[in-house]
C-alpha cells in the first residue's frame, strides 16, 4: 500500500494531485506529463498500481492499450501530426522515472528534434538464433 501512496500517478487518479487530465474511464487515465517532448505528448495509466509491464495482469494490460488507442485517436484528430511514438518503459535501466507502468504517447513532425535513443545496426543473422533458442525456451513461464 505505501507504494500506492508514494506514487503520484495514484495520486492523479485518486484526484489527491492536480494533472491535465484528457481522457478518463473505467480503468486508464490520461493526462500530460509536467515535462513534455512536444506538445500533446501524453501519458496513459491504469488505474490499477502496477510497478511495470512485468507486474499488470493482462486484463487490465489490455484495458490499458484499449484506452491508449483511443487518446492516439484524440491527439490525432485534434493536433494533426505528421506520426506518433508510442512507448513504455521499465525500471531505471529502462528509462522508468515513475514507477506506475504507464504508456507515453507522442504527436510527431518532421524536424521536431527527437532522435532515436539507439543506432540502428543490422545484427549479424547467426547470432540472432541462439538468442531466439532461449528466449523461446522459457516458454508461458
Amino acid at each position: 500500500m505505501s507504494d500506492q501512496i508514494d506514487c503520484v500517478f495514484c495520486r492523479i487518479v485518486s484526484g489527491t494531485e492536480p494533472a491535465h487530465i484528457v481522457y478518463e474511464d473505467a480503468d486508464s487515465i490520461a493526462f500530460f506529463p509536467l515535462a513534455p517532448a512536444v506538445a500533446g505528448h501524453t501519458l496513459v495509466v491504469p488505474r490499477i498500481h502496477a510497478r511495470t509491464l512485468l507486474d499488470i495482469d493482462a486484463s487490465s494490460a489490455g484495458a490499458l492499450m484499449v484506452a491508449a488507442i483511443h487518446v492516439a485517436r484524440m491527439l490525432d484528430r485534434a493536433l494533426h501530426p505528421e506520426g506518433m511514438t508510442m512507448f513504455q518503459t521499465n525500471e531505471h535501466a529502462g528509462w522508468q522515472s515513475v514507477f506506475h507502468v504507464h504508456i507515453h504517447l507522442v504527436p510527431r513532425w518532421e524536424g521536431d528534434n527527437l532522435v532515436l535513443p539507439w543506432r540502428i545496426e543490422q545484427p549479424d543473422g547467426r547470432d540472432l538464433e541462439p538468442l531466439r533458442l532461449r528466449i523461446i525456451s522459457t516458454g508461458d513461464a
